[in-house]
């Protein structure tokens, strides 16, 4: 029988407050993690800056509750947190408290006129590092910007004398009613942008009646999403191979256990593409503060972010091989996530576990340069028409990146997509006003989207078909008219700023 853990008081927690002896609470227990500064993948001073305190709220803004245990071993548990004990800071606190969101009068959720207002007023109320993550692109962001420019250069060509008194949005995908083609897609680390997490798009998703793609890299752990759901309510759940392959069978397992309704496998993620706003907020962060530069720890990076903080585990190797052993372990249908040509697309529909693909560059976060999903999305329909047109049943196609309008929802059914995804747009309406918010944001693509299929002069999702759009202009990547709010929300990147260098007179 292990010994049962003592009470450990808050006085006894802010005595451990250096990089020497450094003790944490998390979640009702404290932790010795004076050993493991050194190995944490976002840095030690994320770390120093809860040391001798509690440091739930902050942790929870990353992780997933039970991350901790897996993570550290038994040994460094000290004990269990005394709350009944007096209140006590750390003496000597060498690190500044992280920076709270700046204050300011929201407008009303109801004056959200569209995707952009909620970026807007979400850039203003995250904190530097959060908005940082969410935001940022990989290199330049010459793709997280064409993602939605490319929407830009379709034309819609509208029937007139039509009857579209009644209008039908709703659809099916992978066999799960939809009420819109359009689903919440994964983003990783909600609680930088709400307290509650993902729960928040769960609960939004459900009252709209859409799918919520449930991360593997989420703040709130699986079950927590889960619980969330409405009864009857479908989920879809994203997932990062793991190299420890019996890690992914168990997460797969427990995840069609529970309910969810299809495995996203992403498959554009062999490494993390250089994300340099989130990169130089941690940068500069680390670099503000003396001790750490004289600590010795010179060979541990600091310049990574978030994102790489987080992902260590995903596995490079991943390869073809692997998605057929998937459909070993499971019976959901599989579908990758990150298809970015045709032939690829051909070759996954030769697969028989797999059921869809998502043509997608990881929201312009991956290989900079590379080609928009609705560019892409021709190419793919075209392929698959030529090689896999005898499949039974069809491969489902899903696209992301740079959907900000209803319009952007039609075009790509237009071109031969069965859905699409919305990730930070979910996630900024989700920061700016909670569940609220995002049910506002998707009540503004249904308003859209039924405008657009009226003035169109289409009344369900099955009408919609190429003859809709024309898109010979889309592979130019040159659009003649500005786009003055995707210019307007969005920040351009940084350089290093220069330090005044302190006289020694």
């Amino acid at each position: 029988m292990p010994e049962p853990l003592r009470a450990v008081s808050f006085e006894e927690l802010a005595a451990h407050a250096s990089a020497e002896s450094c003790w944490i609470a998390l979640h009702g227990r404290v932790y010795d993690v004076s050993a493991f500064l050194a190995e944490h993948p976002g840095g030690r001073k994320v770390i120093l800056r809860e040391a001798g305190r509690d440091a739930s709220a902050a942790y929870a803004a990353y992780h997933p509750p039970d991350l901790v245990a897996a993570v550290l071993p038994a040994h460094c548990c000290i004990g269990t947190l005394d709350t009944a004990s007096p209140r006590v800071e750390p003496v000597d606190r060498h690190l500044s408290p992280a920076s709270t969101s700046n204050t300011f009068a929201k407008p009303d959720v109801g004056s959200m006129l569209n995707a952009f207002d909620f970026e807007a007023v979400a850039r203003s109320v995250l904190k530097p590092e959060a908005w940082a993550y969410y935001s940022s692109g990989s290199a330049d962001e010459i793709t997280l910007r064409e993602n939605h420019a490319a929407f830009n250069r379709i034309a819609l060509l509208p029937s007139v004398l039509v009857d579209v008194k009644n209008v039908d949005t709703s659809t099916s995908l992978l066999g799960s009613p939809s009420s819109l083609p359009v689903y919440i897609t994964a983003c990783a680390l909600g609680k930088l942008g709400h307290p509650e997490g993902e729960t928040v798009l769960t609960r939004a998703a459900a009252s709209r009646g859409v799918i919520q793609m449930m991360p593997t890299l989420a703040s709130c752990s699986l079950d927590e999403m889960l619980d969330a759901r409405s009864e009857g309510q479908p989920s879809w759940f994203q997932l990062y191979v793991n190299s420890d392959r019996e890690v992914t069978r168990r997460i797969v397992q427990h995840a069609e256990k529970r309910g969810c309704k299809g495995l996203f496998a992403t498959v554009d993620a062999p490494q993390l593409g250089r994300r340099e706003k989130d990169m130089r907020v941690k940068y500069n962060d680390q670099l503000s503060d003396i001790q750490e530069q004289t600590s010795g720890q010179t060979n541990v990076t600091r310049t990574q972010g978030a994102a790489r903080a987080i992902s260590s585990f995903i596995d490079p190797s991943l390869n073809w091989r692997d998605i057929e052993w998937l459909g070993t372990i499971t019976t959901l249908p599989i579908v990758l996530k990150g298809i970015q040509t045709g032939r690829d697309a051909v070759r996954a529909a030769r697969i028989a576990c797999v059921a869809g693909i998502v043509i997608s560059n990881h929201g312009g976060r991956q290989l900079d340069t590379c080609r928009s999903a609705i560019e892409i999305l021709p190419e793919v329909v075209a392929a698959l028409k030529q090689h896999a047109a005898h499949r039974t049943p069809r491969l489902q196609i899903f696209i992301d990146g740079g959907i900000r309008r209803g319009s952007d929802v039609f075009k790509a059914l237009a071109l031969g997509a069965d859905g699409v995804g919305i990730g930070r747009p979910a996630l900024y309406a989700m920061s700016a006003y909670g569940v609220a918010g995002v049910e506002r944001l998707l009540d503004v693509f249904q308003e859209e989207l039924e405008m657009v299929m009226r003035l169109m002069g289409v009344t369900s999702i099955k009408e919609i078909t190429e003859d809709c759009v024309e898109a010979k202009h889309l592979p130019s990547r040159v659009t003649f008219v500005k786009d003055s709010l995707s210019d307007r929300v969005y920040e351009p990147m940084d350089v290093p700023v220069l330090l005044q260098r302190n006289s020694k007179l």
